[in-house]
Formats: structure tokens, C-alpha cells, sequence
């Protein structure tokens, strides 16, 4: 009986981690959505070929010695 109890608690704990972690995924969703609307509306399309970072890029050959 005791093991049942452990398992329901158990159960019923998974579930709850289940529904918090869709919640965060969709809150995730949504702020990613409102980014991209927001960049659409600035006008500011043309981030191909942008870094996340603010590093500039590498250069494609070493340098010769």
C-alpha cells in the first residue's frame, strides 16, 4: 500500500513538472514570436548573415607566418 502512495505522489509530481514546463515553452514561443513581429514592423529585416555575438568574425585563413 505504501509503495502505491509513493507512486501516486510520484505520478501526480510528474504531471506538475509537465505542466510547467509546457507553460514555459509557450511563454518562450510567445516572446519569441513578439521579437520577430517586432523586428518586422522596425523594418529591420536583413540580419542574415549577423552574429548573436558582438565579436567580429574570424578570418577564414590563418594568417601565413
Amino acid at each position: 500500500m505504501f509503495e502505491y502512495e509513493l507512486h501516486q505522489i510520484r505520478s501526480a509530481e510528474l504531471i506538475r513538472e509537465a505542466q510547467n514546463h509546457r507553460l514555459v515553452q509557450e511563454a518562450l514561443r510567445g516572446r519569441r514570436a513578439a521579437r520577430r513581429a517586432a523586428v518586422r514592423e522596425s523594418g529591420q529585416n536583413d540580419t542574415e548573415g549577423q552574429s548573436h555575438s558582438g565579436r567580429p568574425r574570424r578570418h577564414r585563413f590563418a594568417r601565413a607566418a
